[in-house]
């Protein structure tokens, strides 16, 4: 029997479960829905200028998480994660029926990682209450930065003096929490960045996501520096950048456990250390992603990302998924290389050679060790060093070949 107080509400008060190592199973949710959109992000976020219909959205969620069910087989859930989009412009209500209905199609254990996204423009009180109640006991806010003027220019609603009000409401509220920050901004100095990071690590915050600002084809940031009219770091400054910032955060006692993400030891996001140590996951909601393992293969699935379009192929069809591709050992291992380099713990090699069937190339592996690019962690894992987190995408394609 699931350990819930209530039907779909797991215990607010039960303890965090350790992690054991393991990669688990997580549910993803994707509320596709934004206030405004950003102008660096290409993620499948939407505004709508009317009310959405919360309810219909729930009915479609638990209609798909049926469909899903049935592609994973029992399972028992190790973290849920309510991503977006901006799910803090969902009713608790709407939180509540989500994580009743993921409890009714696979085992929720009390205890596990329920996360939640969050914008600082969102937040209410009252709102981060009801959630709570609701079974999430982790909230992960878009903070991005902590200064006006560059969070007008990123495009977002919040002010700083909203962002502090957010970080003291969810620390209040919740037992973990998280702040996401964007560096490498245009005219962002060395000196800058990091009077920010020690200023964001004061917050008494547990896990950070640290992002460069990257420059993604089809936002508007695209077409203006494609222009010549939005200038970011140029390559060696962003590694100045991200040097400083893994110093300074290994220094506070928050050292990186993935290529962006710290974390105080035992705060590391279990959510997305499954998707890092290629775990299975189902994804639910528009322009979701899941990776379902049946038998010798892994189902990728990937669903409809208009919301609408998706809304009505769930109500119509019982699901909103358009791909169902079959990944097998060699796809399997090139994406467990590919996610597992990301940690600072590595790879497991046991696992890649049984996926792969074959050893790594030694002339390459060599190459790389010789260059202090990876190293190994006794006989069992491999790792990227810090050197080689700058380089991680031929890192992975050499290895991969």
């Amino acid at each position: 029997m699931d350990n819930f107080d209530t039907p779909g509400r797991p215990s607010r008060d039960a303890a965090l479960l350790p992690d054991t190592g393991e990669p688990g199973f997580g549910v993803y949710v994707h509320w596709p829905f934004c206030a405004a959109k950003c102008p660096y992000c290409d993620f499948n976020s939407h505004v709508r200028h009317q009310p959405v219909d919360q309810e219909r959205f729930a009915s479609a969620f638990l209609k798909e998480m049926a469909a899903v069910r049935a592609l994973s087989g029992p399972k028992t859930v190790t973290s849920i994660f309510l991503g977006g989009g901006t799910p803090s412009l969902m009713k608790p209500e709407t939180v509540s029926a989500i994580l009743d209905g993921i409890a009714r199609h696979w085992h929720v254990p009390a205890g596990i990682e329920i996360t939640m996204e969050a914008n600082p423009s969102s937040v209410e009180a009252e709102r981060f209450r009801g959630y709570r109640a609701a079974g999430v006991n982790r909230v992960s806010l878009g903070v991005q930065a902590l200064d006006d003027r560059d969070l007008k220019f990123l495009g977002r609603l919040h002010d700083v003096a909203d962002a502090l009000k957010a970080i003291r409401l969810a620390r209040d509220i919740f037992p973990r929490m998280s702040f996401d920050l964007i560096y490498a901004r245009p005219d962002q100095t060395v000196e800058q960045w990091e009077r920010e990071l020690k200023q964001a690590i004061s917050y008494a915050v547990d896990h950070l996501s640290l992002y460069q600002l990257t420059i993604e084809e089809g936002t508007p940031f695209y077409g203006l520096h494609k222009a010549g009219k939005l200038i970011v770091p140029d390559g060696e400054q962003s590694a100045v950048l991200y040097e400083a910032t893994q110093e300074i955060t290994a220094r506070e006692g928050m050292p990186a456990y993935e290529v962006s993400n710290h974390a105080r030891p035992g705060a590391e996001s279990r959510h997305n250390l499954t998707y890092w140590r290629y775990g299975d996951y189902a994804g639910i909601g528009p322009g979701a992603h899941g990776r379902l393992t049946r038998g010798p293969e892994k189902i990728a699935t990937a669903t409809e990302r208009k919301p609408e379009s998706w809304l009505d192929m769930v109500e119509r069809d019982g699901h909103g998924i358009l791909d169902e591709e079959r990944l097998g050992y060699e796809e399997q291992s090139d994406e467990l290389l590919l996610m597992g380099l990301r940690l600072r713990e590595g790879v497991d090699l046991a696992r890649w050679q049984q996926l792969s069937g074959r050893d790594l190339d030694p002339k390459r592996e060599e190459f790389l060790l010789e260059h202090k690019f990876i190293e190994r962690i006794g006989n069992s894992r491999l790792r990227c060093t810090p050197s080689g987190m700058l380089i991680l995408d031929s890192v992975v394609a050499d290895l991969a070949c």
